[in-house]
């Protein structure tokens, strides 16, 4: 594998199974939540993952960490295989990846003060005494903009901002190498938002973080991202540098993704042509033969109802899922 890769994911798919039956449970179905899914990412690189609610964002990223065990596929980290570690081996691997949720609200625990949250980390994986806890602790509130005198409150005494933070600094709290932002701004007032946004990029600088932003707003992802991913009902379809899927989407549902993103230029906004595309977004749990966007897409054709688009690289580091470009 590139030594400059540290994460690298394989046809990575995970299922919910759909069960009947009150006391025998037979399996009747299956929510293809991600199928699929092949990229890869860079050490200290951001790699934005994008696409509507409900498409596989947050699954791909709690599988990639093994919050979910996936039931196909392959998840690298540093060249190690994830899913085949359990116990132990799992638990050492886990320090190095950790997670910020979207609620800062449901993500920290009512009944624990803000001290204690943070170091819980560092007591399951038993790292320093009590003293030693309680000086991270409060250096990792200083890092994330937070007074250090903040461990004795409780995180409903705290704005929305301030909770965010504090999810954080528990991320922080094992140095780990990469994280997954389940959109962590989301939540937030949008007067908040670019503050939140600014101090991942200052902690990401000041510590080689690699992140995987997941977010539903293209205009942050472009903001904060690298590369960028588009995701459609469980399959990665677009990935490409930043500037290079802004400037040229090639997909058909990456190109109206764009074309509803405001611009600050009146006059250009006026000029620009809206695509609308018509239908509303398949089950994950009977997802349409062949391509999935085929029957939303305004550019279809015979082969798209067929089998799957192939996942090629049709340009340098730009990769797409669509039979226009096959």
């Amino acid at each position: 594998m590139n030594n400059d890769i540290l994460i690298q994911v394989k046809n990575l798919t995970k299922h919910f199974p759909i069960t009947r039956g009150a006391i025998i449970q037979r399996q009747v179905g299956a929510v293809q939540a991600v199928d699929k899914v092949t990229f890869t990412i860079r050490k200290g690189e951001t790699l934005g993952l994008v696409g509507e609610s409900g498409c596989g964002k947050t699954t791909t990223g709690r599988t990639i960490l093994q919050l979910y065990r996936p039931t196909a596929g392959e998840v690298f980290f540093r060249g190690i295989e994830l899913a085949k570690l359990k116990g132990k081996q799992l638990r050492r691997a886990r320090r190095n990846m950790q997670m910020v949720f979207q609620d800062p609200y449901a993500s920290l625990n009512p009944r624990m003060n803000i001290g204690n949250i943070i170091a819980e980390p560092l007591e399951v994986h038993k790292i320093g005494d009590r003293q030693e806890r309680r000086e991270r602790v409060q250096e990792l509130l200083r890092l994330v903009g937070l007074s250090p005198h903040f461990l004795t409150r409780y995180p409903h005494e705290f704005s929305g901002g301030q909770r965010q933070r504090v999810g954080i600094a528990r991320a922080l709290a094992l140095q780990p190498e990469f994280i997954v932002l389940d959109e962590p701004i989301s939540a937030l007032d949008v007067s908040i938002q670019a503050q939140v946004v600014n101090l991942l990029a200052q902690l990401q600088q000041t510590f080689g973080l690699t992140y995987l932003f997941i977010a539903h707003d293209l205009s942050m992802v472009r903001h904060i991202s690298d590369r960028t991913a588009v995701m459609y009902l469980g399959k990665i379809i677009e990935l490409a540098t930043r500037n290079e899927l802004y400037g040229h989407p090639l997909h058909p549902y990456t190109q109206a993704l764009l074309s509803a993103v405001p611009i600050p230029d009146p006059i250009r906004e006026r000029k620009r042509q809206r695509i609308i595309l018509e239908g509303d977004v398949p089950s994950p749990a009977n997802p349409p033969r062949g391509c999935r966007f085929r029957p939303r897409c305004p550019s279809i054709q015979d082969l798209c109802k067929q089998k799957d688009p192939e996942w090629r690289e049709v340009a340098a580091d730009h990769w797409v899922a669509c039979a226009l470009y096959n």
